[in-house]
């Protein structure tokens, strides 16, 4: 009886957490995210991201919301060969929150947490040569992040199922920044 009621709380939880996701997704206000944001933290399950992630810096992310819904994402992102800047168009997929692109690779990104003002928490999901590959970021305004959010992002990132060795505070840069593309 004890493991049923502890099987049944453990449900009830999850259940509230989807739940709660649902409903910071649901709350997402598309014209106070667009602008311009700093990748300042991630957590990825990617071989890749992985072996390199000593080297990676903070990025740049810039959001525009065009007339049909879509979301134009511009990126600089700083590599040590060089400044990467593309553009991706992300589609809305009917799920609030959520968002779909083709551009570099299928990309389901949604969002998890926000403020709509000073950061927010978006879970990508990609999939790369047969193999599904997840990547949860931190955007913030400024390259100053409160230590409770980064607590915060380190918390759901545990909850995602990443470990301590997949996720990383990005440091400072300069060099690479937003501009022509």
């Amino acid at each position: 009886m004890r493991t049923l009621g502890l099987s049944l709380g453990l449900a009830l939880l999850c259940l509230l957490r989807v739940q709660a996701t649902d409903l910071g997704a649901a709350e997402l206000d598309v014209r106070k995210v667009a602008g311009t944001w700093y990748i300042t933290a991630m957590a990825s399950d990617s071989k890749t991201y992985l072996e390199k992630k000593d080297q990676l810096k903070m990025a740049m992310a810039n959001i525009e919301v065009l007339g049909d819904g879509d979301l134009k994402v511009s990126f600089a992102i700083p590599t040590p060969e060089r400044c990467m800047k593309f553009e991706s168009i992300y589609k809305p997929t009917g799920s609030p929150g959520e968002y779909y692109s083709t551009d570099r690779g299928n990309k389901t990104v949604q969002l998890v947490d926000t403020n709509n003002r000073s950061y927010m928490i978006v879970l990508a999901t990609r999939q790369k040569n047969g193999e599904t590959l997840h990547m949860l970021r931190l955007y913030s305004r400024t390259q100053w992040v409160a230590p409770k959010i980064k607590s915060q992002f380190k918390t759901l990132a545990k909850l995602n199922g990443f470990t301590d060795q997949m996720i990383w505070i990005l440091p400072k840069q300069e060099e690479c920044r937003l501009g022509e593309l």
